[in-house]
């Protein structure tokens, strides 16, 4: 946006002083033009005044002297004939060229010599110039001078020059205006994106000053910073409702199974059975909680590191992490039936804290496990900046892939199995807080596919 607005007000600007420089060009073309016309006018009126008296008088002696005079002046022939076109005074002129001859005949014809209208920068052709002397019935001669416009045209270069130099010189102010308009009309939005993407991280007290720009904007700003006020004040009351809803229900659940496990020595046989539904209840409460607070502090956890912008990350080797919780998680898969492996690979750098990988290859190899079903195999494959864990198990079907991060949501068979529905959810949190990326796909052959990429 700052390139096309900048690109508009100069195109403006120069529009202007172009616009303006144009015609002062040309006019000041056609005055210098006009003098020069009007000088040598001057010069052919006063020569046939001259010849009209050495016809008179029959001495040509006052008028050869005139000529002479212009010649040495300006540089300039001239001709001056009687009224057959005969050669009077001749000064450089060769009286036989066909445009001094046709000149001669237009005069003696009374016709009026073609005047230019304006004499342009390298305009160097002599102009052929010429009057009848006498007048009306009473021509008694011509007189043709070759003016040489060279003296004018260098009058209009240096007077072009220095509009020219003028003209860059207001364009460049006007330039310099325009960065100085889009600055001022741009800064505000650039705090204003700074702004909102600031609050899209999550960092709270987001404000952005509204001190200058057009109106318009100071006014927009100042309602982005009431909005942005609401929107940390109901995130903050949100992140607080869960974790104290979640910190005060744990008390009563403590309590609760503390009561339940007592009353395990009381049950009768008959009683078993609702017994054990209620510890199992029970247990999928507590279990659901946990997966709540854990939820809660992986939000909160992602929301500070994208608050508080690019600051150093530990480092880790994904490999590494991935074969302590592979010999954590290898009891479980042999008890479930399920055939667990890490395959081999080279170090696998990621910037990721140790103890959050942890976090993520617990919540993939618990679902694996837990969900694939006894003959299954689950692999665990490390590269740099990538983890994946694949099981060849049933799977997800397309529409399900699309909700399986979606919090408290359950594959349909799996009903039966314990879970809370927010480990994908956990997973997704954790590795979005470090810009990361979790997707799931069908494996090759059946199963499901989880590869996370983090920064390496």
């Amino acid at each position: 946006m700052r390139v096309r607005l900048l690109v508009v007000l100069t195109v403006l600007a120069l529009a202007g002083v172009a616009g303006f420089a144009i015609p002062l060009l040309v006019t000041s073309a056609q005055e210098r033009t006009q003098r020069f016309v009007l000088s040598r006018t001057a010069d052919l009126d006063r020569i046939a005044a001259l010849a009209v008296q050495a016809t008179l008088t029959g001495d040509t002696g006052t008028l050869r002297e005139e000529i002479v005079a212009h010649h040495g002046v300006y540089d300039e022939a001239v001709l001056v004939t009687d009224a057959r076109g005969n050669p009077v005074v001749v000064e450089g002129l060769d009286p036989g060229d066909p445009g001094v001859r046709a000149a001669v005949e237009a005069a003696l014809r009374n016709q009026p010599t073609a005047l230019p209208d304006v004499l342009w920068p390298g305009h160097s052709e002599p102009l052929l110039l010429a009057r009848p002397v006498g007048t009306g019935t009473g021509i008694v001669g011509a007189v043709v001078i070759r003016a040489l416009p060279g003296a004018a045209v260098c009058d209009i270069v240096v007077a072009w020059t220095r509009l020219a130099v003028g003209a860059l010189a207001v364009a460049a102010v006007a330039v310099g205006l325009a960065f100085l308009l889009a600055r001022w009309i741009l800064r505000p939005l650039a705090r204003l994106d700074a702004g909102i993407r600031s609050l899209a991280a999550g960092a709270a007290d987001t404000t952005v000053p509204a001190v200058s720009g057009p109106p318009e904007l100071r006014t927009l700003t100042a309602e982005f910073n009431r909005m942005a006020e609401t929107i940390t004040a109901s995130a903050e009351q949100q992140r607080r409702l869960v974790a104290d809803a979640s910190h005060q229900m744990r008390n009563p659940l403590a309590a609760l199974r503390l009561r339940l496990d007592v009353l395990a020595r009381h049950v009768a046989p008959e009683g078993e059975e609702p017994y054990a539904a209620t510890a199992a209840e029970l247990e999928r409460l507590e279990e659901l909680l946990a997966g709540i607070l854990e939820l809660a502090a992986a939000e909160s956890r992602s929301t500070d590191r994208s608050a508080a912008g690019a600051e150093p990350v530990e480092r880790v080797d994904l490999a590494h992490v991935a074969a302590d919780q592979v010999a954590v998680w290898q009891p479980v898969a042999d008890e479930a039936g399920v055939t667990l492996r890490l395959c081999p690979g080279g170090p696998a750098p990621a910037a990721c804290p140790a103890s959050e990988v942890a976090q993520l290859l617990d919540v993939l190899l618990d679902n694996a496990i837990r969900h694939t079903g006894p003959g299954t195999a689950v692999q665990v494959r490390c590269s740099p900046g990538v983890l994946e864990v694949a099981d060849d198990g049933p799977g997800l079907a397309p529409d399900e892939l699309a909700r399986a991060t979606e919090r408290f949501w359950r594959a349909p068979r799996s009903a039966g199995t314990r879970g809370s529905g927010l480990g994908l959810s956990i997973a997704a949190q954790l590795v979005s807080g470090h810009g990361g990326d979790l997707e799931l796909s069908a494996t090759p052959g059946g199963g499901l596919t989880v590869r996370i990429e983090l920064p390496a």
